[in-house]
């Protein structure tokens, strides 16, 4: 009796001690804890921050709220989230850096990101088996990688719609966009969209990616889009200038209203992530020089109901960080891409372990994952691509057509959500 006495308190004693030890160490969570019963799933967001091109610290400062609002409800399906973000740099050693980050962090996937060097962060994601799921939508290589989830048809469709919006109001249009790797499919894709109504191409007017003066591009501008100087052509004739230059395009503008003859205003354009909402109100709103510019989205306006979780999110996680706009194409874009993991994750047990194969595999193999109504419904299964030449994992092409108005971005009248697949399944291929 004294041994088996003595057998039970030692027992007790290792169970006590083990238990403190493991909770110390952080090796579980006690049933009931906010880290669920699933254990934590690691993912990544990147983009890049504080360079003299591009920047989208909207994308990781929407990561880290949703974190924060998902942890706060008990974590996805019992699965706790941590979230890494990663400055890219606008380069590819830095796009490289933050996928190598991501591996040795052994994450199950990298959600909704940015970077233009789609060669550098694909090859050590593919190597190690890990999907990139609902990048912004700017390099090839996210919609050629059997690893990569897209959530919208990224630069492609947002430029071929621009060449489908611009088409109805224009008869000659000038293209100011990056002279770089990326920018060169730009043309292509937006005369395809001009092509689909019978209209010329584009002038192609090329700029350096962080170039300070645009006022050459704005001169060749003008000359392109207003009847080369003869004044019977300008009485005829309706030129528009769609500028794809990032955060450069409200310097390309500027340029652009001052060199701008009096006499003959040409209709200005761009895409969603070159123009936003916060870029109208910050250049004097109704007085804003985007006033009547036309605009190419993905998603529906930033004031349509279907964007109140998101907003609530926002407001009640995002803690003071300015940086988290809601109306941002680059916050819109991190968000879906996040939904899609919530409900990819959903799909497993409580108490299942996740890791970056069984992310790949259900989404490889799950019925459509539902965003709220923000985009159709996506699946990437075999069946689901798309024969688009360069771009075949577009799995949703559509586009919808904005115009700012009064100082806000609106639906532009008579125009309806619209499927670019159709037509860029036609154009030439740029990858």
């Amino acid at each position: 009796m004294t041994i088996s006495r003595r057998a039970a308190s030692l027992s007790r004693t290792f169970v006590a001690t083990a238990m403190g030890a493991c909770l110390v160490a952080g090796c579980g969570t006690l049933p009931g804890g906010s880290g669920g019963s699933g254990g934590t799933i690691t993912v990544m967001t990147f983009a890049p921050e504080e360079t003299k091109a591009t920047n989208m610290p909207g994308m990781t400062g929407m990561a880290k709220a949703y974190e924060r609002w998902v942890n706060a409800k008990g974590g996805i399906n019992g699965h706790r989230l941590r979230v890494l973000t990663c400055n890219e740099k606008n380069t590819p050693s830095g796009a490289a850096d933050c996928a190598r980050k991501a591996v040795a962090e052994k994450a199950v996937a990298v959600v909704g990101s940015y970077s233009q060097h789609g060669r550098a962060f694909m090859a050590p994601l593919e190597a190690e088996g890990i999907p990139f799921i609902g990048g912004y939508g700017v390099s090839s290589e996210e919609f050629q990688s059997p690893l990569s989830y897209p959530v919208n048809g990224g630069q492609p469709v947002l430029i071929a719609g621009a060449g489908h919006q611009l088409s109805r109001a224009c008869t000659q249009v000038a293209l100011v966009r990056p002279d770089t790797l990326a920018g060169d499919t730009l043309p292509v894709l937006l005369n395809a969209g001009l092509r689909a109504n019978k209209m010329a191409d584009a002038s192609d007017i090329r700029a350096a990616e962080d170039s300070a003066d645009f006022k050459p591009q704005a001169g060749e501008a003008i000359a392109h889009t207003t009847g080369n100087g003869k004044e019977k052509d300008r009485d005829k004739d309706k030129g528009c200038v769609t500028a794809v230059l990032g955060e450069r395009t409200e310097t390309f503008f500027d340029a652009f209203r001052r060199t701008e003859p009096q006499r003959q205003k040409p209709q200005i354009s761009s895409v969603l992530g070159s123009v936003s909402q916060s870029l109208v109100d910050r250049t004097g709103g109704r007085e804003s020089p985007f006033e009547g510019a036309y605009l190419t989205s993905w998603y529906p306006v930033a004031s349509d109901p279907l964007w109140e979780p998101m907003r609530k999110v926002v407001t009640d996680f995002a803690f003071g960080d300015d940086t988290v706009d809601p109306d941002d194409s680059g916050a819109q874009t991190t968000w879906i891409a996040y939904t899609v993991l919530g409900e990819i994750v959903k799909r497993f047990d409580e108490d299942e372990s996740i890791d970056a194969r069984k992310i790949k595999r259900s989404l490889n193999e799950s019925q459509p994952v539902t965003t709220g109504g923000l985009t159709p419904d996506l699946s990437w299964r075999y069946q689901d691509m798309r024969a688009v030449a360069g771009f075949p994992r577009i799995v949703n092409g559509r586009v919808t057509f904005q115009v700012v108005q009064s100082g806000r971005l609106v639906a532009q009248p008579g125009e309806q959500p619209l499927d670019m697949t159709p037509t860029l399944v036609q154009a030439p291929r740029t990858a």
